[in-house]
């Protein structure tokens, strides 16, 4: 993350936009959809569990990782994935089973994890990168489906039935189940699985804003629109809006995190009811900003968490979540500044019932209790830091976290060395 960001802060708005501009008139839109999937190549060795003896949270440490209230269950290194580095991850629960699967981006691709038995789970096999290896790669799930996208040039999504994990016994090679070329890299995709839309952010068209992709059926995803206005959007959440502000509800929303390269930093608001004519509803600006990255709604579509990536970086302050009160979604306020007590980068956060979970680089998972947010009160209840090493502000450690298991069960991919599956201490 650390040169995409430092590349896009160097980088003038009007160089991007001619940037932009020259890779829209280069770029493909062509669509190879295989109806009948080849059978994957398949490595001459039997799936076996990563073993790791259940280390539990005492006295503040699980083994060498610093924690509290969360257990570590397992452990998959790199080396057993034979890549370099980690990024994003995802989750996938079979409806048909029951067994629960972890998606783990990778620089050269991604691994399908087997985590029904969390203590020992099985590596199933690893859908290599579209075109060349990259440090960033973003997947999402839908209808038993994984979209995946990635900085690495000439990309495009990548599409692949997670059924296909269903009964293995071998390590496997994958191939793709559908592969959409309209754009080359992007940076991240985010999907409204009420609607059926996938939103792809950070690519070569629409200068860097949303394309708006119909994945209804998933093996033929078709591009339907886009919305260039406010320029570059980094990450995204879209949803049918919910919450308590009457003149939106029903309508589907996008939450958007756009910077230009570091400047222009805000909260991008759009209504994309209508993909034909999507609208800008508001921008939220703050002080004091580094590089818009990524937020996530409550549950009740109340409240705003905001991370910037670049502000304990450049003001030297703790960790900073932004609590934004989206009671009028035209008159929003800065509800609270949370500060955590350690001073690594935040990077991705998601929210889950009264819980809000942080990757937050070299200071691990972070969970926060949300119970008391009308009246300010927010409160760090555990963490599992997987970079013992310190909780510097650098771009190391921890990617993403992936808390939405029934199970309880949360996947962490660290950069430096690989998933962990950790479990609150009963």
């Amino acid at each position: 993350m650390f040169f995409y960001v430092i590349l896009k802060f160097l980088m003038k708005p009007l160089t991007l936009k001619a940037l932009v501009f020259f890779l829209f008139l280069s770029c493909t839109r062509d669509l190879v959809v295989e109806e009948e999937p080849s059978l994957p190549d398949v490595i001459n060795e039997p799936v076996t569990p990563i073993s790791k003896t259940k280390t539990p949270c005492e006295e503040g440490m699980a083994g060498i990782y610093p924690c509290m209230g969360y257990d570590l269950l397992s452990f998959i290194p790199l080396e057993v994935f034979q890549s370099d580095s980690g990024n994003d991850n995802w989750g996938w629960t079979d409806s048909d089973s029951g067994k629960e699967y972890v998606l783990s981006g990778l620089d050269d691709g991604t691994a399908f994890v087997d985590i029904s038995d969390p203590e020992k789970p099985l590596y199933l096999g690893k859908l290599f990168t579209a075109t060349d290896p990259s440090s960033w790669r973003d997947i999402k799930v839908y209808k038993n489906h994984a979209f995946i996208v990635s900085e690495a040039s000439g990309h495009g999504l990548q599409v692949f039935d997670l059924t296909r994990l269903r009964g293995l016994s071998a390590p496997t090679t994958f191939t793709v189940d559908a592969y959409l070329t309209d754009f080359g890299n992007a940076h991240n995709i985010a999907i409204n699985e009420e609607s059926g839309f996938a939103y792809v952010v950070g690519s070569n068209l629409f200068e860097g804003g949303p394309i708006f992709i119909d994945i209804n059926d998933p093996k033929r995803p078709e591009v339907v629109g886009g919305y260039a206005a406010e320029s570059y959007t980094h990450d995204a959440q879209i949803v049918n809006y919910n919450g308590p502000d009457t003149a939106f509800q029903g309508k589907e929303l996008f939450f958007g995190s756009n910077s230009d390269g570091g400047d222009n930093n805000q909260i991008v608001i759009l209504d994309v009811t209508d993909k034909q004519n999507p609208s800008l509803i508001n921008s939220i600006t703050y002080e004091n900003g580094g590089y818009t990255h990524q937020g996530y709604l409550s549950q009740d579509h109340m409240y705003f968490f905001l991370g910037d990536e670049l502000d304990e970086l450049l003001y030297g302050a703790p960790t900073l979540t932004r609590i934004f009160d989206l009671t009028s979604i035209l008159s929003p306020e800065l509800h609270l500044n949370y500060f955590a007590n350690v001073y690594a980068i935040d990077h991705n956060g998601y929210s889950k019932d009264n819980f809000f979970y942080i990757a937050s680089y070299t200071a691990g998972l972070r969970v926060l209790d949300l119970s008391g947010i009308d009246n300010k009160n927010v409160t760090e209840i555990g963490y599992f830091d997987t970079y013992p090493s310190d909780n510097n502000a650098s771009f190391n450690g921890v990617w993403s976290v992936y808390p939405y298991f029934e199970s309880g069960i949360i996947a962490i991919n660290d950069i430096n060395s690989g998933l962990f599956l950790v479990k609150a201490s009963e």
